[in-house]
């Protein structure tokens, strides 16, 4: 036990000092919000995976995945690494850091507003982002919590507090640049602890062949291409995973902050590897939750019998993870979250600070005034949050299917439609971006909880659709 407080005082102790680093290399607002624009490949890379994958993979996702679906969900991970990651860089990167130094602009917000010249837009997707990050950023404290809760057996309020403190240290004193820096550490602390938990897992296990065994015995869906619940929610889930990283604001404006094109196309290939070790073990890992733990052996994992998705892989990670261990794992789930906390909320405050306060509000702000302001947004953001996550909402898994569905719903079809074809109209991009964010919702209302994954997705295909058909009406831009 003392070895893990050793450890993550040290860890902390690092992740402040590189922020003090930053700092001093932080003298404007593009230094803070987009690091100069003159990332490494490398950094971005480990960013992009990095805020793409938190706490939330590992705590709820792979936990509640695993155990529906059983191997099945690894069609998930295949999606993410090809769709989510791969596809996104070599069809957007370069372009969107082409079309962010066209329009000279800093946030996706205003960069819809310069297409399709329309400030009612901005305005909108800049109070989307806003409101639908807080639940998000809420749900990767509260992932994060439950694991420090499991682990250290210190009280869930506690814990919060600290990764509120923590998160706001660091990211309010050297900004991206900082943010990027850590990444690079928190991406190698990602890489070691899945290798140590996909190798803990087979051992534990018996070996492959025995957990293929043992998963068919239970059930043998769980090994089938298709797992228990379907066709149309796996096939809802990938796309909600695996497509909305193309209208995702804080995974997209990491290609504002690259050097060029040539690290474009070297992060391309380091961040899709990162992915498919990333997720695949995660996903991997949740499908067996169902061979190691029961109600007997395990009952913080399971409520009257039936399991507690958001206990299952603290739970899981206990069983089968050796004691010595177990440090390095806690450390990779607390770089995943870290890194993901610090891009949504630094997006958020970017883009209240940049799209509403000097769009609307105060036009003439100057550089020193946006960069004092962005800082004070990241700790408010970062506060709202916290409330939220004090309340212990419902699954974890939800709040951030119904965060990553409306959030799509509103900049894919505009995003995507704006940077390929010329002839979409201003008409078709705000009934994309509004119309997708409606029907969404509506959906999410009248299903419930259980269908969120196809909520989302028909939200995503709503927006892609509204906007080529309502620019036949609209005037070209």
């Amino acid at each position: 036990m003392i070895a893990r407080y050793v450890a993550v005082f040290l860890y902390a102790a690092m992740v402040i000092t590189i922020g003090i680093k930053g700092s001093r290399k932080t003298k404007s607002f593009d230094d803070f919000t987009l690091g100069g624009g003159k990332v490494g490949p490398w950094m971005t890379a480990f960013s992009y995976g990095t805020a793409y994958f938190s706490a939330v993979l590992f705590i709820g996702f792979a936990g509640k995945i695993g155990w529906a679906f059983g191997l099945s969900g690894l069609w998930i991970a295949l999606g993410n690494t090809i769709i989510g990651v791969f596809g996104v860089w070599f069809l957007l990167g370069s372009k969107i850091k082409q079309e962010a130094l066209h329009y000279k602009v800093h946030t996706m917000p205003e960069l819809l507003e310069a297409r399709y010249k329309s400030p009612f837009l901005k305005i909108f997707t800049s109070a989307a982002i806003f409101i639908f990050f807080i639940p998000y950023t809420a749900a990767v404290f509260m992932g994060l919590s439950y694991l420090f809760e499991f682990t250290f057996n210190m009280p869930y309020t506690y814990v919060l507090l600290f990764m509120g403190v923590f998160t706001g240290i660091y990211l309010v004193l050297g900004g991206y640049k900082s943010m990027a820096m850590i990444d690079v550490i928190f991406g190698m602390i990602m890489t070691i602890g899945v290798m140590i938990l996909f190798v803990s897992t087979i051992q534990k296990g018996g070996g492959l062949p025995n957990i293929i065994t043992s998963l068919k015995a239970i059930s043998p869906k769980l090994i089938a291409p298709v797992g228990p619940p379907g066709i149309i929610p796996l096939l809802s889930l990938i796309m909600l995973t695996s497509i909305a990283p193309f209208a995702m604001p804080q995974l997209l404006q990491k290609f504002y902050a690259i050097k060029d094109k040539r690290s474009v196309k070297i992060g391309m290939f380091a961040s899709t590897a990162f992915a498919l070790l990333v997720t695949g073990v995660a996903y991997f890992t949740g499908a067996l939750t169902r061979i190691f733990l029961n109600p007997t052996s395990n009952p913080a994992a399971f409520e009257n019998g039936k399991p507690v998705f958001d206990a299952l892989m603290p739970e899981m990670l206990i069983t089968v993870i050796p004691s010595a261990l177990t440090v390095v794992i806690l450390l990779l789930i607390l770089a995943a979250s870290m890194s993901t906390l610090a891009s949504l909320v630094l997006i958020s405050s970017t883009s209240i600070t940049k799209d509403i306060y000097k769009g609307f509000i105060n036009r003439n702000a100057n550089d020193k005034q946006l960069t004092s302001l962005v800082r004070i947004g990241s700790v408010f953001f970062i506060l709202l949050s916290m409330i939220l996550a004090f309340m212990k909402p419902a699954v974890i898994v939800t709040i951030l299917s119904i965060s990553w569905g409306a959030i799509a719903s509103v900049f894919l079809g505009p995003f995507i439609w704006g940077i390929f074809n010329k002839k979409v109209t201003r008409l078709g991009a705000i009934a994309g971006s509004v119309g997708g964010l409606v029907i969404c919702l509506i959906l999410f209302v009248v299903w419930g909880a259980r269908m969120v994954p196809q909520a989302g997705s028909i939200g995503m295909i709503a927006s892609l659709v509204l906007v080529p058909a309502f620019s036949l009406f609209g005037k070209k831009v």
